[in-house]
């Protein structure tokens, strides 16, 4: 990533609790994904506001969730083979937890709070910049711009199929929840969504099932 950090931050930011738990350890990385969170969202909101200065908070706000989501996350971890560098306890060990979203984006998050605490926020804000550059053009791509409930919303209006419903389920401590978010168009599941927040999850759900039924619009 193209910084030296300490190594005792650097291996605190890899300490996932059910290692810390197993080694009779209260050191995990939780307060820095918790520290790494916020820097994160900082970074990324300055970001879109400078790049897109005609969109209004209505579609810069689900951008930002489609960059800083969960899965998101989790993909830029992969990139950066963080899974392989985790420290974790047997349990999560043998039930695949190196290449578990939860776990990878929220290393990478207790990751980037280390930098900030090393570097200071301008030189983290590069790393991530850069980071998180190619997820962002991604989002564009996807339209993750657009409010995603709204137009799935206008969209099964269009095709007469009633209102969309969500089915919203949590999981994780209070202070650690992951929400999943079920899109069900006239009883059927159309998407599904993770997300750290009900309204980031409802919204990844949302486009999804968008992006599975425009195909059913009539053509020009």
């Amino acid at each position: 990533m193209g910084v030296v950090i300490e190594p005792s931050l650097l291996e605190l930011a890899l300490t996932h609790r059910s290692f810390a738990y197993e080694s009779a350890s209260k050191e995990t990385n939780e307060r820095l994904e918790f520290l790494g969170d916020s820097v994160l969202g900082l970074i990324v909101t300055e970001e879109l506001y400078r790049r897109y200065p005609d969109f209004d908070e209505s579609h810069l706000s689900p951008l930002r969730s489609g960059v800083v989501n969960m899965r998101a996350l989790a993909d830029i971890a992969r990139d950066l083979d963080l899974g392989k560098y985790i420290r974790l306890g047997k349990g999560e060990e043998v039930t695949g937890g190196r290449d578990k979203n939860s776990l990878l984006a929220d290393a990478l998050e207790a990751l980037i709070g280390a930098i900030y605490l090393q570097c200071g926020f301008d030189i983290c804000a590069q790393i991530v910049t850069r980071l998180i550059g190619p997820t962002m053009e991604s989002a564009i791509a996807r339209g993750a711009g657009l409010d995603g409930k709204t137009a799935l919303q206008e969209l099964i209006a269009a095709l007469n199929r009633g209102v969309p419903e969500y089915i919203v389920s949590d999981e994780g401590p209070d202070h650690d929840k992951s929400f999943t978010a079920i899109a069900m168009v006239a009883g059927v599941q159309v998407g599904q969504g993770v997300g750290k927040s009900k309204r980031e999850a409802e919204q990844i759900a949302a486009r999804i099932a968008y992006e599975a039924l425009k195909i059913e619009l009539p053509q020009p």
